[in-house]
């Protein structure tokens, strides 16, 4: 039995009016460690649970280490997540709830992994949050469940950080013969290094993530996100980070559904009305989730966005 759950494929019928076309959601937000990670991730611990590893070590203080913690209790592995001390403490306090090993190291993710890195041992497995097969094989698992319902969409829009997300829908799409389709892939001004790379033709690495939607700030996407970047229909655009905010807004009143800015970038393709969209009937859009975020957060982001 997977770790993950299948979650609710929905057509929703207030984003549907506003972007004039139908809309439909995969709730990736449902699943019990709040966002689409516990997809890869969980796939990847149970492969190295049964291999034998006996602690799993994670870098990430949001969604990847909190669906870690997640797997790691289930599972009955110790798991330690070193965060940078930019961490939030409702991400800090999610992490001890779960039982993890909770080490604040660096100013940056780059700073807590390099520590990461060296507290492997034998009997220890790195999760990454986004760079690795497991974690697109088991992110792939979203689109499986979308054609097994008999919903086919005409494109499909979802939010890129590191790339783990696209990776695993190309992957998805390719084993369910739907590799034609196009993937919308947006980013929030401020923390869109794959939309840059495109731009320059090679993986450029950001000098700083400007943009609130911190779980999108990835310096560098992977090469994996790149390469398929520029092999499949992949459409790169860029929302501003008050659009993103805007979005999460309005789906809390449509959908009651709390997510993050990086989840409401896609979301604003259908609230924005976004010319990406044009061309297509049937859209499906990733809700990636978010569980570090919490209605003050979001009056606080409107707040600097306003």
């Amino acid at each position: 039995m997977s770790l993950h759950i299948e979650t609710p494929l929905i057509e929703s019928l207030p984003l549907s009016r506003q972007a004039g076309r139908s809309i439909w959601l995969k709730l990736e937000a449902l699943q019990p460690s709040g966002s689409f990670k516990l997809r890869g991730i969980g796939l990847a611990c149970e492969t190295y649970a049964q291999q034998g590893k006996r602690r799993f070590v994670s870098s990430s203080g949001g969604n990847a280490g909190v669906a870690v913690a997640y797997a790691g209790q289930r599972l009955g592995v110790p798991v330690t997540v070193v965060v940078p001390e930019s961490t939030t403490e409702r991400a800090r306090n999610l992490l001890r709830e779960l039982n993890a090993e909770l080490i604040v190291h660096g100013a940056s993710w780059a700073e807590a992994n390099t520590l990461a890195q060296s507290l492997l041992d034998d009997e220890s497995a790195f999760l990454h949050p986004f760079d690795h097969r497991l974690l697109w094989r088991g992110h792939a698992s979203l689109v499986d469940e979308v054609a097994r319902s008999g919903f086919r969409p005409d494109a499909v829009v979802l939010s890129v950080g590191g790339g783990g997300l696209l990776s695993g829908v190309i992957e998805g799409l390719e084993r369910n013969d739907w590799g034609e389709l196009p993937v919308i892939a947006v980013e929030t001004r401020g923390a869109d290094s794959l939309n840059q790379a495109l731009r320059a033709g090679t993986r450029i690495t950001l000098e700083a993530i400007t943009s609130i939607a911190t779980s999108l700030g990835a310096k560098q996407v992977c090469e994996r996100a790149f390469d398929l970047a520029r092999s499949h229909d992949v459409r790169s655009v860029v929302v501003s980070d008050r659009a993103a905010v805007n979005a999460c807004e309005r789906f809390l009143d449509d959908h009651r559904l709390l997510v993050e800015p990086a989840c409401g970038a896609s979301l604003a393709m259908a609230y924005e009305g976004a010319e990406a969209l044009e061309g297509f009937d049937k859209v499906l859009i990733v809700v990636c989730g978010g569980v570090t975020a919490t209605v003050d957060n979001l009056r606080e982001w409107a707040r600097v966005c306003a």
